[in-house]
């Protein structure tokens, strides 16, 4: 997991594709656009721009990836979101091969951070994280979900 702010985006001294990505991302405006997914290039990078409500932690799973490096771009809110390093997924669900995605219900020894506007949080595959918590269940939130293949951190460097 890395963690930055997109107004210290060179500070936080990302591998060049992450970096590219989340420019890429940005020159969409993805805070003025409608909550939907939006291609930025092909399979390799796309984005879910999303609108939702708080839960408490122990009200949502967590989810993990095999594929894609999950960019968590928080636009409006504040968020929590539970976190564990690779393996530490619990009580594993059914793989979802077409959404590459997987939920499971514990991480071992979880950790937490909380974002605020313009900050982001990068997952990779096989790291389990929980977003969209809050102690206040109901808060309004608007993010992006930046969302890049895992093979395109070996083909920019």
């Amino acid at each position: 997991m890395i963690l930055g702010h997109i107004d210290h985006l060179k500070a936080a001294s990302l591998p060049a594709a992450l970096h590219e990505a989340i420019l890429c991302a940005l020159a969409q405006h993805p805070a003025k656009k409608l909550p939907d997914s939006y291609t930025l290039d092909g399979e390799w990078l796309f984005m879910n721009v999303m609108t939702l409500a708080t839960q408490t932690a122990s009200e949502k799973k967590a989810e993990l990836h095999r594929s894609y490096v999950d960019i968590q771009l928080l636009l409006e809110g504040t968020e929590t979101i539970y976190y564990g390093i690779p393996q530490s997924a619990r009580e594993l669900e059914e793989w979802h091969q077409e959404q590459d995605y997987q939920l499971c219900n514990q991480i071992h020894a979880e950790q937490s951070v909380t974002l605020e506007p313009g900050m982001f949080a990068i997952f990779f595959p096989g790291e389990p994280h929980k977003p969209g918590c809050h102690h206040t269940p109901g808060l309004a939130l608007k993010k992006v979900v930046i969302k890049l293949h895992r093979d395109v951190l070996f083909l920019k460097s």
